[in-house]
């Protein structure tokens, strides 16, 4: 890195704002190969990271903000920090906190996390509430997660999946009563609030509801793809099929995929 800042017309000219959306798109392409279990496709789009980490850092030293070495040794300290059940409570003599699940662990590491942003609070520029570390620019299905993951470390929970599943059902004849009354903005609304029930469901069942949705996304591809296939096959056009034919054919790619 240091001899392509040095050497290369492109590299030189790059800047964190300009390495923003590349970044955002590696993150995806990594997303997209772990969703596969593409193993190779992983170790390639971690490369891919790890050079943007660098690349960084390396702007960062140029600005004489940080170097790689800081970025390291920062997040070493953090992670110490946060795991007091493994490396100790500094505030406590360095004894180690007693926790009997992940759960109790993940509630320590936000409580830690809320209480590093009060620490180093300057001029309300960091935010203090538990839910103030969502970054706003998260895809809204994942920053749905994330709320809900960290409301809960607090036991603002329900008790048990049977709760949100009756929850569901109450948004779902909700967004009903939406639809008769034909109020666009309430249908929005109760979309939302059904939407985000059901994520919660998938949380509840250990289920990713963002890896889920891709999953389905990445079926229904492949199926329509093959649909159109085969109606290419058979000399048809899909433009010219009723939707009955469709969904016949539909069907039989269906069978043939269960039964491979």
């Amino acid at each position: 890195m240091d001899e392509l800042r040095e050497k290369c017309d492109w590299d030189k000219k790059q800047t964190i704002h300009t390495l923003r959306q590349q970044t955002i798109e590696e993150t995806f392409e990594l997303a997209d190969a772990i969703t596969d279990k593409n193993w190779e496709g992983i170790k390639e789009e971690l490369g891919d990271m790890l050079l943007h980490i660098v690349f960084y850092a390396k702007i960062g030293q140029e600005e004489n903000k940080f170097t790689l070495q800081e970025v390291l040794d920062g997040i070493c300290k953090k992670l110490i920090i946060r795991h007091p059940h493994i490396y100790g409570d500094p505030e406590n003599s360095g004894q180690l906190v007693r926790v009997n699940n992940e759960e109790e662990v993940k509630q320590n590491w936000e409580q830690i996390k809320l209480k590093e942003a009060r620490l180093n609070d300057k001029a309300g520029q960091v935010k203090k509430t538990l839910l103030g570390g969502v970054p706003k620019s998260l895809p809204a299905m994942v920053k749905a997660m994330r709320l809900q993951d960290k409301a809960k470390q607090v036991g603002f929970e329900w008790d048990k999946k049977e709760d949100v599943w009756e929850k569901i059902k109450e948004e779902k004849s909700e967004l009903f009563e939406a639809v008769n009354s034909g109020n666009q903005q309430h249908i929005e609304e109760e979309i939302g609030d059904l939407l985000f029930s059901i994520i919660n469901y998938s949380r509840f069942l250990k289920v990713d509801a963002e890896n889920a949705l891709e999953l389905t996304n990445k079926k229904f591809l492949k199926r329509f793809n093959q649909m159109e296939a085969l109606a290419i096959a058979e000399g048809k056009n899909l433009h010219e099929m009723t939707l009955e034919q469709m969904d016949d054919m539909w069907n039989t790619i269906k069978k043939q995929i269960k039964n491979d």
